[in-house]
C-alpha cells in the first residue's frame, strides 16, 4: 500500500522570517488523518530568513534530526555544544531528559533552507546527545546512511528503530529497495521528481509506504530524497 502525502496539501505557517510547511499535524497545524507515520512524527519543511531564528526553547524525550539543504543553521545548546550545520551536513540530537536549545541563520543576505525531523523515541528519559556529521554527496545512484539504532559506515545513533537513508538519482538511474516483513518506509522527496511503483512524486511530495515487498524508484531528470526504514 503506498500513500500519497502531496507537498500543496500540507499544512502551511508563516512568521515573517520563517515559512514552514509541515506533512503531519504541528503547532496550529491539525489534522487528525496526518498525525504522524509511525514513529515518524514532524516532517517539517523550513524558510529561515538572514539573520533570523528560533530562540532559546526546551524539549525532552524526542529524537531530532536537521537536514540543510541550502544556507547554514547555527546551534547552542544547554549541552554546551556551540555548532554550524551546512549543506550537506546532519545534525541529530537525543532531547532524553531534557535540553533546551535555539538555531538562528548566522547569513545576512542568504535564507536557509532545510527539514527539521522529529522521531518519538524507543526509551525515554535518556541521557541527552549530540551528533553532527557530513556525508557524501558525490555518491549518486546510491543510498547512504546517515542515522540508526545501530549505526555503521559513519552514520549517527538514534534513539529509534529506524534507518534514515539519502540518496541522489541522476536521470535514467534506478534504486531498488527491500522492505523487511512488518516495516513501513515514509520517503520524502526533497528536489526533483521521482517514480516509485508507478507512483509519481514532486519536490517536496511524502510517500507512506507498507505492505509492499520492495520499491522501484526511478526519475527521469535528477532527484534528492531522503528515504525512512521504520519499524
Amino acid at each position: 500500500m503506498i500513500t500519497l502525502r502531496p507537498s500543496n496539501e500540507r499544512g502551511y505557517a508563516e512568521h515573517g522570517w520563517l515559512k514552514s510547511y509541515h506533512s503531519f499535524s504541528f503547532s496550529s497545524y491539525f489534522d487528525r488523518r496526518h498525525m504522524r507515520f509511525r514513529s515518524l512524527r514532524v516532517m517539517n519543511e523550513d524558510w529561515i530568513a538572514p539573520s533570523s531564528g528560533f530562540p532559546t526553547h526546551p524539549h525532552d524525550n524526542m529524537e531530532i534530526i536537521t537536514y540543510v539543504i541550502e544556507g547554514s543553521l547555527a546551534h547552542r545548546d544547554s549541552m554546551g555544544n556551540v555548532e554550524q550545520i551546512k549543506q550537506g551536513e546532519i545534525q541529530c540530537m537525543s532531547a532524553g531528559t531534557g535540553i533546551t536549545h535555539s538555531e538562528f541563520n548566522p547569513s545576512e543576505t542568504e535564507t536557509t533552507h532545510l527539514y527539521q525531523i522529529w522521531l518519538m523515541p524507543a526509551e525515554n528519559n535518556i541521557k541527552p546527545s549530540y551528533q553532527q556529521i557530513r556525508y557524501d554527496q558525490s555518491a549518486a545512484g546510491n543510498l547512504t546512511l546517515l542515522a540508526s539504532q545501530q549505526p555503521h559506515d559513519g552514520a549517527v545513533f538514534i534513539n529509534q528503530d529506524v534507518d534514515l537513508y539519502r540518496a541522489e538519482l541522476e536521470a535514467g538511474q534506478e534504486l531498488t529497495f527491500n522492505l523487511r516483513p512488518g516495516r513501513g518506509v515514509w520517503l520524502q522527496l526533497v528536489k526533483g521528481e521521482l517514480d516509485v511503483n508507478g507512483e509519481q512524486m514532486q519536490t517536496g511530495d511524502g510517500l507512506a509506504i507498507e505492505e509492499e515487498p520492495g520499491l522501484v524508484i526511478t526519475t527521469d531528470s535528477s532527484a534528492e530524497f531522503l528515504l525512512f526504514d521504520l519499524c
